[in-house]
């Protein structure tokens, strides 16, 4: 079985400017190509859960989503890093969908299509619905913010702290 870091996107691997969509705004928080490398040599696959109202809220489609993902991963890929795969809930708070985080079915849908062993994994997001998310996966997770951010808490695994 393989081994996972699940994370969420805006806020926890990107500046999130609220519903960010444009490549061109992709900006990367401080210490996160460290901390991805990290755990890319430590040999977790990466991937990435995120909730995407924008979509719903009907301020962009799925496809500029698509795109911003696409550019992600090519800017990572120039580091040395590959994600995995990305999940993303289009939907808005108000609709009922059975995606949306905290509840665990994104992940629950990677941990089987990947073969990813739970024990193993770890889930960081910025919100505690991306905390309950992985919570609620069987998942070690914690929560980045700018006093622990994402290069923290790789420094932490890579030091066997969590």
């Amino acid at each position: 079985m393989n081994k996972a870091i699940f994370l969420d996107r805006d806020g926890t691997i990107n500046v999130d400017y609220g519903y960010v969509y444009q490549p061109e705004k992709l900006d990367f928080l401080p210490g996160v190509i460290e901390a991805l490398q990290t755990f890319c040599t430590l040999g977790y696959q990466l991937i990435v859960i995120t909730n995407q109202s924008g979509i719903g809220r009907g301020y962009y489609t799925m496809d500029d989503a698509l795109r911003f993902n696409q550019a992600m991963s090519q800017r990572l890929s120039a580091e040395g890093i590959t994600v995995t795969d990305y999940y993303i809930c289009p939907h808005a708070p108000h609709e009922v969908c059975h995606c949306r985080k905290p509840q665990p079915t994104m992940v629950l849908q990677a941990l089987s299509k990947h073969h990813i062993n739970p024990e193993e994994s770890y889930m960081f997001g910025d919100k505690a619905s991306d905390v309950a998310c992985g919570e609620n996966s069987g998942i070690k997770s914690y929560l980045v913010t700018p006093e622990h951010n994402l290069l923290y808490w790789a420094n932490q695994l890579k030091e066997k702290q969590i």
